[in-house]
């Protein structure tokens, strides 16, 4: 769905993210886009996801999702680490809504409940979900909501830093990929001279 971004996943809009949400039929998966959109976690580790990882045996959410180091994109040199992201309070609101399967350990199970849902099973739902938002064209994919999250917080004037630590970039550089500079702020840097 990369439409002529050169492999770069569209940066998505509050507006255009709202438009894709409201077209997911299903509350788990409205969950899952939420998950990605206020983390910044790429959906092979939120589909992996443990009703444990996000929720206390009581069902309340924690105050941070844990992403387990065994769900991550491994780094150049074959490593992984668990990683911990503060929720957001309208991420904690819908979580607090949202009832997990009480029989599955996942937090998105499959068919059988024994294992999670598939990556091919939410690319659909996604794929499904932009096309009917108009936004097929724009290049929408599952690392849209990555790289949105990283772009939204360097537009809030978050550090690089900050913005590595919650992400768990390993360094600067491979992080600043993920940062979308439009051309309204191109020209707003050219005027401050």
């Amino acid at each position: 769905m990369k439409n002529n971004r050169n492999g770069q996943a569209a940066t998505l809009s509050n507006d255009e993210y709202s438009k894709i949400r409201r077209q997911i039929v299903s509350e788990k998966y409205k969950i899952l886009f939420a998950l990605g959109w206020y983390t910044g976690e790429r959906w092979g580790a939120l589909i992996q996801l443990k009703v444990s990882d996000v929720y206390d045996p009581s069902g309340k959410p924690y105050s941070e999702i844990t992403f387990r180091a065994t769900t991550r994109k491994k780094d150049p040199d074959g490593s992984s680490a668990t990683r911990q992201v503060p929720i957001h309070d309208l991420l904690r609101e819908q979580l607090a809504y949202y009832k997990p399967d009480k029989d599955s350990i996942w937090l998105f199970p499959g068919r059988d409940f024994q294992n999670h849902t598939c990556w091919r099973n939410v690319y659909d739902i996604l794929t499904s979900a932009v096309e009917k938002a108009g936004l097929a064209s724009k290049g929408v994919s599952t690392h849209s909501t990555r790289r949105s999250f990283v772009t939204n917080l360097h537009n809030n004037g978050v550090s690089l830093a900050t913005i590595k630590r919650i992400t768990g970039h390993k360094d600067i550089k491979s992080l600043e990929r993920y940062i979308d500079i439009g051309a309204d702020q191109l020209k707003g840097a050219i005027a401050t001279l």
